[in-house]
């Protein structure tokens, strides 16, 4: 009879141990995280908290404000055009930035944040926003 509860006890355990139950719990949940993880879960929360949109929720055509961090900058001409491309991240999918007919612009560089809002459209399978307007985060919220 004693067995029986102890089963039950374990399993309702068990049952615990599947779903964060605290402070603690989370705590450990963190510690066991990877960093890039971590950093894909911080960018999420700051999207949804500056009222942006997920990268990944983001359709072709569709007119969308985003926020994250570059990852990369580079400059690469398309058709004969300077351009300057970048690699927006959110926790969620990159977003390729592109500015046409800029070869540098000052304060974009990776590591930035930034918001940029405009038109998604796609191309070769991923998403692209062209000329966006946009905004750099302040240095101190990094």
């Amino acid at each position: 009879m004693s067995a029986t509860p102890r089963s039950e006890s374990g399993s309702a355990k068990d049952g615990r141990a599947a779903r964060p139950a605290g402070r603690f719990r989370r705590m450990l949940d963190r510690l066991s995280s990877s960093q890039q993880d971590l950093e894909s879960e911080e960018l999420q929360e700051d999207a949804q908290a500056s009222g942006c949109v997920r990268i990944a929720e983001c359709g072709d055509r569709q007119i969308v404000r985003v926020t994250g961090t570059l990852r990369t900058v580079t400059f690469r001409p398309r058709a004969g055009v300077p351009a300057l491309e970048a690699e927006l991240f959110d926790g969620s999918a990159p977003l390729d930035v592109v500015w046409l007919g800029r070869r540098a612009i000052v304060g974009i560089e990776p590591g930035r944040r930034l918001i940029a809002s405009g038109r998604i459209s796609m191309s070769h399978g991923r998403r692209v926003l062209f000329n966006p307007k946009y905004e750099l985060r302040p240095l101190g919220q990094e």
